[in-house]
C-alpha cells in the first residue's frame, strides 16, 4: 500500500509531463506554421515587385535610382531569415515601394496605365494579407512563449530546449508616429 502513493504521484507527473510536452509541440508547430504563412505572402509580394518595376521603368527613365533602390530592398528582404530581420528588411522594402508610388504620381501616363493600377492593387491586397499573417503569428508566438515560460512547464521546456519565438515589432520610430492629415484646403 505504501508503494501505491509514490507510484500514483509518478503516474500523475508522467501524464502531466506528456500533456505539457505535447502542448508545447503543438504551439511550436502552430508558430512555425504562422511563420510559413507570412513567408508565402512575402514571396507573393517579392514576385509582384519585378513586374511592377518592369511595367514602370520605360516611363520612368529618369528615376533609375528609385527603381534600383526598390530592387535592392527586395533582394535584402528576400535574404532575411528570422522574423525580426524580416520585419526590418520588409519595412525598408515598404518604404522603397512607397517612394516608387510617390514618384510614379508625377507621370500621368503611369497613373492611367491599367497594369500599374492592377499591380498597385495586388500589392495593396498582399500588404493587408501580410499584416493579418503577422498578427496571427504574433498571437501564436505569444501563446507559445507564455506556455514555455510559466511554471512548472518552464522546467520541461528548458529540459527539451524549447527556445523562445521572435515577434514582429515596429523597429522604425517613424512608423509609430501618427500621420498628420490637413483638410483645410489652404493654398
Amino acid at each position: 500500500m505504501i508503494f501505491l502513493v509514490p507510484l500514483a504521484i509518478l503516474v500523475v507527473l508522467a501524464f502531466w509531463a506528456m500533456g505539457s510536452y505535447n502542448r508545447l509541440i503543438g504551439l511550436r508547430n502552430q508558430k512555425d506554421n504562422g511563420w510559413k504563412q507570412i513567408d508565402v505572402q512575402l514571396k507573393r509580394r517579392h514576385d509582384l515587385i519585378p513586374n511592377l518595376v518592369n511595367t514602370v521603368q520605360g516611363e520612368m527613365a529618369y528615376e533609375k535610382g528609385t527603381l534600383t533602390s526598390v530592387m535592392e530592398a527586395r533582394a535584402k528582404a528576400m535574404a532575411a531569415t528570422s522574423p525580426a530581420e524580416a520585419g526590418q528588411k520588409e519595412g525598408e522594402l515598404t518604404q522603397a515601394i512607397g517612394r516608387l508610388f510617390a514618384v510614379a504620381e508625377n507621370y500621368p501616363q503611369l497613373r492611367a496605365n491599367e497594369n500599374v493600377k492592377m499591380l498597385q492593387e495586388e500589392l495593396s491586397g498582399t500588404e493587408n494579407k501580410i499584416g493579418f499573417a503577422r498578427q496571427f503569428y504574433n498571437d501564436i508566438a505569444t501563446r507559445y512563449n507564455t506556455a514555455r515560460e510559466v511554471f512548472p512547464t518552464n522546467i520541461l521546456a528548458n529540459s527539451f530546449n524549447f527556445g523562445p519565438a521572435e515577434l514582429f515589432e515596429i523597429t522604425d520610430a517613424g512608423d509609430r508616429q501618427v500621420p498628420v492629415v490637413d483638410l483645410s484646403m489652404k493654398k
